[in-house]
C-alpha cells in the first residue's frame, strides 16, 4: 500500500518529536510519503494531488479539525468516487478532534496511530456521509465555490465566535477550551440580532422557518467537546443520514442560560429545547437566508460573510478506514 500522511506542523498536541514517532509507526506499514503542510490551503492542495494521482490507495491526515477538513475538500473536489478515490485516515493532532473522536478513535495520537494500523490489518473501513455547500443560484453569493463539512456547520452567532478565536490565535493566544468561553461571552455582548433573528430556512415543500438567530447544521453527533464533556445540538445526527439543524430564534440573557445549560447538559437522546428551539432531522437539502451578512464556519473554520448558503446532506461520500 502506498500511502501519503499529510502533517501539519502546527498542530496543537504533537511535538515534533511525538511526530517523527507516528511517521515512524506508520513507514513501517506501508510505502509512506510524508509531507509537512506550509501553508494554508496545502493541505486542501495535497488532497487534490492524491485524488488525481493514480498510485495512492491511503492519505492520512495528521492534526486538528481544520487539517481534516481541507484534505477532504482536496480528495472530493470533482465529487465523491468511492470505487477510485483513495482511502482516508485521521490522526488526530488538534485541539478538539471533533471528526476523529466521532468515528470513535481515541483522542491521543498515539493510540490512534495504533487504532489505524489494526484497522488497516484487518481491512477494517466505513463509509460516511458528508454536508456540502454551496452558493445559491440568483443570490449575490452564487458564484462562492462549493466547499464540505465533516461535522458542522453553523452561520450566525458561533460561527462569529469562531471568527473571533481565529483572531485570537493570530495575535498569538493557545487554543483552549477557556478562550472559547470568553469568546462566547463577547460575542454574545455584541450580537445585534439576539432577539430578533435575522435567518430563514427554507427547504422544498416545507413552510420556512423564520427570525433564527443561528443556525447549527450537524452531520454527526456530537457537535463539539467541551474538554472530554461532548455537547449535541442535535443528538440524531449521523454519519449515515442527511443533515440535522438546530435553530434558535432567541439569545436573550435568559434564553442563553436556558440553552447554554441544556447545551452542557446534553446527552445522546436530548439536546436543546423549547419554545424557541427548532430542531430538524435528517434533511437532504436547504438553503438559509439572512437579511444581513453573517459569519458562516464549517468544521471550525471561519469562512467569511454570508447572506445564503445552500446545503446538501451526500450520503456514501467518503471512505474511511477506521
Amino acid at each position: 500500500m502506498r500511502a501519503l500522511l499529510v502533517v501539519n506542523p502546527a498542530a496543537t498536541t504533537t511535538s515534533a518529536r511525538r511526530r517523527d514517532v507516528l511517521i515512524h509507526a506508520l513507514a513501517s506499514e506501508m510505502k509512506l510519503d510524508a509531507v509537512t503542510t506550509q501553508y494554508r490551503g496545502h493541505a486542501r492542495d495535497l488532497g487534490r494531488q492524491a485524488a488525481d494521482s493514480d498510485d495512492i490507495d491511503l492519505v492520512v491526515a495528521l492534526g486538528g479539525d481544520g487539517t481534516v477538513n481541507e484534505v477532504v475538500n482536496g480528495l472530493l473536489h470533482a465529487g465523491p468516487d468511492l470505487d477510485r478515490l483513495p482511502g482516508f485516515a485521521v490522526v488526530p493532532g488538534g485541539s478538539t478532534n471533533v471528526f476523529a473522536r466521532a468515528l470513535g478513535l481515541p483522542n491521543d495520537p498515539v493510540e490512534a496511530t495504533g487504532a489505524l494500523l489494526d484497522a488497516l490489518r484487518e481491512g477494517r473501513e466505513r463509509v460516511v456521509g458528508l454536508g456540502l455547500t454551496s452558493g445559491t443560484p440568483g443570490t449575490e453569493d452564487e458564484a462562492v465555490p462549493d466547499r464540505w463539512f465533516t461535522f458542522n456547520a453553523g452561520l450566525g452567532f458561533d460561527a462569529g465566535v469562531v471568527g473571533r478565536v481565529e483572531q485570537q490565535r493570530e495575535r498569538g493566544k493557545t487554543s483552549t477550551h477557556g478562550l472559547y468561553v470568553r469568546q462566547v461571552i463577547r460575542q454574545f455582548l455584541g450580537e445585534p440580532n439576539r432577539r430578533h433573528g435575522a435567518i430563514t430556512l427554507e427547504r422544498p415543500g416545507e413552510d420556512p422557518v423564520a427570525d433564527l438567530v443561528l443556525a447549527i447544521v450537524s452531520n454527526t453527533a456530537p457537535w463539539t467537546y467541551l474538554g472530554n464533556r461532548p455537547m449535541y445540538t442535535s443528538p440524531k445526527a449521523s454519519f449515515d443520514t442527511g443533515l440535522d439543524v438546530l435553530g434558535l430564534s432567541r439569545l436573550s440573557t435568559a434564553a442563553v442560560a436556558r440553552y447554554g445549560t441544556q447545551l452542557l447538559t446534553s446527552s445522546p437522546e436530548r439536546g436543546p429545547h423549547g419554545r424557541h428551539a427548532h430542531a430538524l432531522h435528517d434533511l437532504d437539502q436547504f438553503t438559509l437566508h439572512s437579511k444581513a451578512p453573517l459569519p458562516l464556519q464549517m468544521d471550525g473554520d471561519h469562512l467569511g460573510l454570508r447572506t445564503s448558503v445552500t446545503f446538501t446532506g451526500v450520503r456514501r461520500a467518503l471512505r474511511v478506514i477506521v
